[in-house]
C-alpha cells in the first residue's frame, strides 16, 4: 500500500487535492514468483496469476463497483506490467475517467521538457527526429503523445509517427518483427532489422534520443558522441529510475558532448561545472504533472481524461520555468515551488477540460482563483484545554 498511499500524500501536498476525496487501494491478484510464495512473511494473496482474460474481468469488476458506489470518482492506474498498463487503459479511457500516471504522466513531463528543449535550441517539434530506447509502456506513452503534439502542429498522425524511431532489448521495431504488441505495431521501421543501438542511431541520425529502458549506462560515451556529431545540440533524457538505471548521467552527457547536450534525467543529478560553465540538469519527476491534472479533475468533475489534458500540463509546467534556468540546462522548474506550480498548471488544465465540454460545471471567470479556493490548507488549529 505505499505507493498508493505515496501518491496520494502528493496530490494534496502537491496538487493541493483536500485528502478527504481520496483513497488509495491496491488490486493484489497474487504473484508468480516462488521464492516470494514460499515466503512465510509475505502478506500478499498466495496464489498464481490468472491468465490475461480471468484478470480483465477482475478489473472490470472492480471499475463497475467503483462507477456505481462513487459515480464521479477518477481512477488513476499505477504499476502495471507494461502490455497491460497499454491495454487497460485503452479499455476504460473512453468510458470513465481514468488515467495512467506510468504511460500519460510520465508523458507530460517529457513533453513539457521537450518544449523547452527547443526553446534552448530554438527549434520546432515537428523537426525533430525522436528516437527511443525503451518501448515499453512509458515509452508508447510518450510517443503517443508526442505525435498527438505534433498532429496539433498540423501534420497527419502518419506523418507525426514516422518521426519515430523505437528501439527495445529485441533491437529496432520493424515491420518483420512478429513479437511485437499492437500498440508497438505503428511505429514499425519499414527496415531491415538490427540489434545494435549504435547502428540504429547511426542509420536514422535522430535529434533527440529518449531513454526509457531501465538499462544503466545504456547510453556510452559512443553513443552520446555519435549524437553529438550527428547535431549541434542533441537533446537527450535519460528518464530511468532509480539512478543505477539511468541510461547515463549529467556529467558523462555534458563531458561526453563538450557541453553542447541539451539534458534531462529521471532523477536529480548534482550541477555539473564544465570549461568554467555550470549546467544544472533538471529532473523529469511526474510530480509536476498527475496532482495537477488531478486537481483540475477534482475541481471540474471532468467526465474523461484525454491526453489533450497532459498537452496542456506539459505547456502549464513549461512555461514557468525562467530564462535564466534554461541558459543554465534546466528544463523543468523548482520544486521547492510545487504548490505554486501545480496551482498555475491546474488552471490551464481546467481551461481545457471546460473547452473540450468534459465538464458539466459552469466555467468561472477566473480560473486560478477558482483552484485557488478549492486547495486544501494544511492548517493546524490551536489545541486549548477547558
Amino acid at each position: 500500500m505505499g505507493i498508493p498511499i505515496g501518491k496520494l500524500q502528493l496530490y494534496t501536498a502537491a496538487g493541493g487535492v483536500p485528502p478527504e476525496h481520496l483513497l488509495p487501494l491496491f488490486l493484489d491478484a497474487g504473484t508468480n514468483n516462488e521464492q516470494v510464495l514460499a515466503d512465510p512473511l509475505y502478506v500478499g494473496l498466495r496464489r498464481k496469476r490468472p491468465d490475461t482474460e480471468t484478470l480483465y474481468r477482475f478489473v472490470d469488476e472492480f471499475v463497475d463497483t467503483v462507477q456505481q458506489r462513487y459515480p464521479h470518482c477518477c481512477l488513476h492506474f499505477e504499476d502495471w506490467t507494461g502490455s497491460d498498463a497499454v491495454h487497460l487503459l485503452q479499455r476504460y479511457r473512453d468510458k470513465v475517467c481514468c488515467y495512467n500516471d506510468d504511460i500519460q504522466g510520465t508523458a507530460g513531463i517529457a513533453l513539457a521538457g521537450m518544449i523547452n528543449a527547443l526553446k534552448i535550441k530554438q527549434g520546432s517539434l515537428k523537426d525533430e527526429k525522436i528516437f527511443f530506447a525503451g518501448a515499453g509502456s512509458a515509452g508508447i506513452g510518450l510517443a503517443d503523445l508526442f505525435v498527438s503534439e505534433l498532429v496539433n502542429e498540423e501534420l497527419s498522425k502518419e506523418e507525426a509517427q514516422a518521426r519515430i524511431i523505437m528501439f527495445d532489448e529485441k533491437g529496432l521495431l520493424v515491420k518483420s518483427r512478429k513479437d511485437l504488441f499492437d500498440f508497438q505495431r505503428p511505429y514499425a521501421q519499414d527496415q531491415p532489422p538490427t540489434l545494435q543501438l549504435l547502428e540504429a542511431i547511426k542509420t536514422h541520425k535522430p535529434t533527440t534520443l529518449i531513454g526509457v529502458s531501465t538499462v544503466g549506462q545504456l547510453f556510452t560515451r559512443e553513443i552520446v558522441e555519435t549524437m553529438t556529431a550527428l547535431n549541434p545540440r542533441p537533446i537527450i533524457f535519460a528518464l530511468s529510475n532509480p539512478t543505477e538505471h539511468a541510461e547515463c548521467s549529467a556529467e558523462q552527457a555534458y563531458s561526453w558532448s563538450q557541453g553542447r547536450a541539451i539534458y534531462a534525467a529521471g532523477v536529480q543529478f548534482p550541477k555539473v561545472t564544465l570549461h568554467g560553465k555550470t549546467y544544472l540538469p533538471g529532473q523529469a519527476n511526474n510530480l509536476y504533472i498527475f496532482p495537477a491534472v488531478a486537481m483540475a479533475i477534482y475541481a471540474t468533475h471532468a467526465k474523461r481524461v484525454p491526453d489533450s489534458l497532459f498537452i496542456e500540463a506539459a505547456r502549464g509546467v513549461a512555461e514557468q520555468v525562467n530564462q535564466d534556468l534554461l541558459q543554465q540546462g534546466c528544463l523543468f522548474p523548482p520544486q521547492s515551488q510545487i504548490l505554486k506550480i501545480s496551482t498555475h498548471t491546474s488552471a490551464k488544465v481546467c481551461k481545457k477540460i471546460f473547452e473540450l465540454g468534459l465538464s458539466e460545471l459552469d466555467p468561472p471567470k477566473d480560473l486560478l482563483k477558482f483552484i485557488e479556493e478549492l486547495t486544501y490548507k494544511a492548517e493546524y488549529l490551536p489545541y486549548c484545554c477547558i
